[in-house]
């Protein structure tokens, strides 16, 4: 059995952020819980819709076979007593009472009331109006909602006047005509009380709804339990895989820096210089490993994130300070590829965050940008602030991305243009550790794009907010 704990645990663990399979779980907790619930609730609308039914037309059934034996009483005494008309029975001897009976009345072929009787006799002109000069069809049986008031005299034998009562009655009223050798001498009509019915049905409704409240929270928990079992292989094999990926990741940096030291220190022996192959040759190879070591670096950032061992220092940070360092480190890389930058931001704009990683995130939105944009293009990088909140957004007059592929731009991998990024460098991780730096920020990255228009990232981020874990 679950615990108090276990259960506020669990509610929180349904709010919360979490990571992605945190999240994948939850996802898989609502459906399994609403798949449970949808057949739930469809189980106690038929319930309550063939309970309503059958008893409905029970009582129907009831009333019918209660109107037929009263018509029958009459007609029976009629014979008996060789009459043709109706007028002088109220003077006769004849029980004409049924269970739940509200009220009956006998009329003659003019519509003349002959006899009745009422349980509330108050209420005789109003029940009256409600059947004068109605001839019912074939298994036509009417339905009337009255509001009632009355005098609750007697309580447990008790003699006591607590004034006037009111209460809603809800009636069941058949009729019927009464024939005396095949001649129409009048009707009969009666009301049957079936308010107990409904208030059935409402304490039926409320019992119904507080199941469905009950087992809403059993339905969570299972599906809690479902999605925790189903995630469980699935988690192992990817936790694997970061272990895989961090160690090797790790493990590739000490070479590549081996390699790297390599290729200084041949460039540097004598008769290397005047060979113009072998030059070629190691600026191929220098490139390669520095491209190398950009990837195992940046599938090391990601693997570290995935696994939470990233060390993020929180302070304050003067963006605008530091966007300009960024602009001017990366001015020659832009100029190389015949691209300008620009930076517009305020005087001093003060955030907290970590630094490092926010000059990495304006380091790879405009890296990209200088890469995707033409020659005699420009890139620009805008910071600004608004409320509670600091925007930074990086334009470039680039390629543009399709709108069926901006969903999937920041997925490890994803290159919206194979062979131009092949052109231009990249591995398709800068976005995904870009949307990773916004995420532990709290805040939100998004897109404005499309074919031959340029991309321009636009990143919102608390001023004030701590980062997350």
């Amino acid at each position: 059995m679950y615990g108090e704990s276990d259960i506020k645990l669990k509610i929180k663990w349904l709010k919360g952020n979490g990571d992605l399979f945190q999240r994948t779980q939850r996802r898989l907790t609502l459906q399994y819980s609403g798949l449970i619930m949808l057949f739930l609730v469809l189980f106690i609308v038929v319930v309550y819709t063939l309970l309503y039914m059958v008893i409905l037309r029970d009582q129907h059934r009831e009333l019918e076979q209660l109107t037929r034996q009263e018509t029958r009483i009459i007609s029976d005494y009629l014979a008996e007593s060789a009459r043709n008309e109706l007028q002088g029975l109220e003077s006769q001897e004849l029980v004409l009472a049924g269970v739940d009976q509200f009220f009956y009345y006998v009329t003659d072929a003019n519509g003349n009331l002959v006899m009745g009787s009422e349980t509330m006799p108050h209420m005789q002109g109003e029940l009256f109006n409600l059947v004068a000069g109605w001839v019912p069809k074939q298994n036509e049986i009417r339905e009337e909602t009255l509001q009632v008031t009355f005098d609750e005299r007697r309580i447990g034998g008790r003699e006591i006047d607590e004034g006037p009562k009111s209460d809603t009655v809800r009636l069941l009223i058949d009729g019927s005509p009464i024939f005396y050798k095949n001649q129409f001498v009048g009707m009969i009509y009666i009301g049957k009380d079936i308010s107990f019915a409904y208030q059935l049905f409402q304490w039926l409704l409320v019992v119904l709804v507080g199941l469905t409240v009950l087992f809403a929270g059993v339905a969570v928990l299972i599906s809690y339990m479902m999605s925790k079992k189903a995630m469980g292989p699935i988690s192992t094999a990817f936790n694997r895989q970061k272990e895989f990926v961090g160690d090797a990741s790790h493990e590739l940096r000490t070479p590549l820096s081996v390699m790297l030291s390599s290729i200084d220190a041949i460039e540097m022996t004598d008769g290397v210089e005047e060979d113009p192959f072998a030059q070629k040759l190691l600026r191929n190879m220098k490139s390669e490993v520095k491209r190398m070591t950009g990837l195992v670096s940046d599938l090391l950032v990601l693997a570290r994130a995935d696994s939470g061992g990233v060390e993020r220092t929180l302070e304050q940070v003067n963006m605008q300070a530091e966007a300009a360092n960024v602009v001017e480190s990366l001015v020659p890389h832009a100029e190389a590829n015949g691209v300008s930058l620009q930076l517009k931001a305020p005087d001093v704009l003060f955030v907290t965050g970590d630094r490092a990683r926010l000059k990495q995130l304006m380091y790879i939105l405009l890296d990209n940008a200088v890469k995707y944009s033409p020659d005699g293009g420009s890139a620009s990088l805008q910071l600004s602030e608004s409320g509670r909140y600091w925007t930074m957004k990086v334009a470039d007059e680039g390629i543009g991305i399709h709108p069926d592929d901006q969903p999937r731009i920041f997925d490890r991998f994803f290159r919206s243009d194979k062979s131009r990024t092949r052109s231009v460098g990249g591995h398709g991780l800068g976005l995904s550790i870009a949307k990773w730096i916004v995420d532990i920020h709290q805040g939100t990255i998004s897109v404005q794009s499309g074919p031959g228009k340029g991309s321009t990232f636009i990143v919102n981020i608390p001023k004030e907010k701590a980062v997350s874990s």
